[in-house]
C-alpha cells in the first residue's frame, strides 16, 4: 500500500541544520576576532588576510572534527542501545512485548489495544518498534557524525568569509573598524 502522506516536515534536517547554525556563528564571529585582534596590533593588511584565511581553514577544520567526534559518541550510545534491545528481543520477546504494550498505555491506548498494538509491530519490525518508541531512535533524527562535521565545517567557512570578505574590501586603516560592524551587522 502507497503511503499518501505528502506532508513536508523539517526534522530530517535536525542533524545538520543544528551544526550549520553553531558552525556559521563560530566562524564569523572567531574570524573576525581574529581579524580584529591582528589589525589592531599593526599588522599590514596582506598580513591580516592571511590570518583570516588561516583562521578560516583552522576553524573549519576544527569544528569538522569535534561535530564528528561530538556526533559520532551519540551515534555509539544509539549503536549500544540497539544492539541491547536487539539481544533483549531474541532472550526475552514476551518482556519485550509488555515493556511495548506500556508504552502505548501511557500514551492514551487502553490495556487490550495497546497489547494488540504491541503484538503487531512485533511480528514485523520489532527492533524498528522498539528503537523508535523506546528508545527514541528515529531515521530521520539518527546520528549522522559526517553530515554534521561536513555541514559545521562549511557553514564556519561560510560564516568566517564575513570577516575574511571585510579583511580583503576595506582600506587598511579602517579593517578593524569594518571588520566588527560587519560581525555585527551578520550576526544580528
Amino acid at each position: 500500500m502507497r503511503s499518501t502522506h505528502r506532508e513536508s516536515h523539517r526534522t530530517h534536517r535536525i542533524g545538520w541544520l543544528r551544526a550549520a547554525v553553531l558552525g556559521a556563528n563560530d566562524g564569523v564571529v572567531s574570524v573576525s576576532s581574529l581579524v580584529v585582534g591582528v589589525a589592531a596590533g599593526g599588522a599590514s593588511q596582506a598580513d591580516i588576510l592571511l590570518a583570516s584565511i588561516a583562521g578560516l581553514i583552522a576553524g573549519a577544520m576544527s569544528m569538522a572534527a569535534g561535530e564528528y567526534v561530538s556526533v559520532q559518541s551519540q551515534a555509539d550510545t544509539e549503536n549500544a542501545d540497539i544492539s541491547r534491545e536487539r539481544r533483549e528481543l531474541a532472550e526475552d520477546p514476551e518482556h519485550e512485548i509488555n515493556e511495548l504494550t506500556e508504552i502505548y498505555v501511557q500514551r492514551g491506548l487502553d490495556e487490550p489495544l495497546a497489547r494488540r498494538v504491541a503484538e503487531k509491530l512485533m511480528t514485523g519490525d520489532a527492533l524498528a518498534a522498539h528503537a523508535r518508541d523506546e528508545l527514541g531512535i528515529t531515521e530521520e533524527l539518527k546520528a549522522r557524525p559526517i553530515q554534521a562535521a561536513l555541514a559545521s565545517a562549511a557553514a564556519f567557512a561560510v560564516g568566517a568569509i564575513v570577516p575574511t570578505l571585510s579583511a580583503l574590501l576595506a582600506p587598511a586603516s579602517l579593517v578593524g573598524r569594518v571588520t566588527g560592524g560587519t560581525t555585527l551587522l551578520t550576526l544580528a
